[in-house]
């Protein structure tokens, strides 16, 4: 269920997105508010699961993480508990960031991020490849970082 969001809400979850690291006296006086009622305004926005949670995001490549492979993954059945099987597995894998259901010729798409190829390689090898019920594996391997951002285009939807 959606929750109704006003203006305000808006602009405090766009200020958010860019920066969680501002005090709510920051985000007050740039929505124009005291303080305790935009308090009030992002604790309801996070009781409501709209900011799910606030994190650091950290440079991958300055922490040696240099590699980010996309896979899909096809798998040879969909019959009985396969699917949660596969998911529940790709959940336990630090390296796996992020896993989609897709729709189209592939099952599923992993972004991985690895120390360098040969981690992902014996990542691949031994962990990813080793799960039942995978019939094909393709990994495009990313060379450069054109864009790369949590931001959702809350300027774009309007409310």
């Amino acid at each position: 269920m959606q929750i109704e969001l006003s203006a305000t809400d808006m602009k405090l979850l766009m200020l958010l997105q860019r920066d969680a690291g501002l005090t709510t006296a920051e985000l007050a006086d740039e929505v124009g508010l005291s303080q305790s009622p935009c308090w009030r305004r992002i604790y309801r926005l996070e009781q409501s699961g709209v900011i799910r949670k606030k994190v650091a995001l950290l440079d991958n490549e300055q922490l040696g993480m240099g590699v980010v492979v996309f896979t899909s993954i096809i798998l040879s059945s969909h019959q009985g508990k396969s699917l949660e099987e596969f998911e529940k597995q790709v959940k336990e894998f630090p390296e796996v960031l992020e896993c989609y259901t897709m729709t189209g010729s592939m099952d599923y798409m992993l972004k991985i991020v690895t120390k360098d190829i040969r981690h992902y390689e014996t990542f691949a090898r031994k962990h990813l490849a080793q799960i039942p019920n995978i019939r094909e594996m393709h990994s495009n391997v990313a060379i450069t970082r054109i864009k790369d951002t949590t931001e959702l285009p809350l300027g774009a939807v309007e409310y």
